[in-house]
């Protein structure tokens, strides 16, 4: 499904993503090496054996990409002008080496751009859910979206 037009969304719109993705030591690997993130927590398994985790946690910053990207194709493809900004951003559960998660998203709001009145901002809730029901990253996201008509 393409992503729907400005004009299209209503506040309370609820969908959940069918795409899922289970997080892989490569994902995580690669994510934190090609971002320079030197954290022992995602690279390091004997210091992560050490934490109060006990095992290597998955990046943070991956696990907020996966969940923007998860959500794309069903709000924001084909109509997005621009990503305007993130807010509100918390991660209230680790996610490990092997977890599956899926995305939901909410719209929360809808402006009418005023100095582009071919556009409109709509501010989505999403949250990424482990296979355990548990919300494991939310944030706000508002993105400049064109209109249908």
């Amino acid at each position: 499904m393409a992503g729907r037009h400005f004009d299209e969304w209503q506040v309370g719109d609820r969908l959940t993503h069918e795409i899922r993705r289970t997080v892989t030591e490569t994902d995580n690997l690669l994510f934190t090496t090609m971002t320079h993130n030197p954290q022992p927590l995602h690279l390091d398994v004997e210091a992560a054996k050490e934490s109060e985790f006990g095992r290597i946690l998955v990046n943070g910053t991956f696990t907020f990409a996966l969940m923007v990207g998860l959500s794309v194709g069903d709000t924001t493809l084909g109509t997005l002008v621009a990503n305007l900004g993130y807010d509100k951003l918390v991660m209230p559960k680790p996610v490990f080496i092997g977890d599956t998660l899926h995305a939901t998203s909410e719209v929360v709001s809808l402006r009418e751009s005023k100095s582009r009145p071919d556009t409109g901002i709509v501010t989505f809730r999403h949250e990424a859910i482990n296979q355990r029901g548990e919300v494991v990253c939310r944030c706000e996201r508002s993105a400049l979206l064109k209109k249908a008509r």
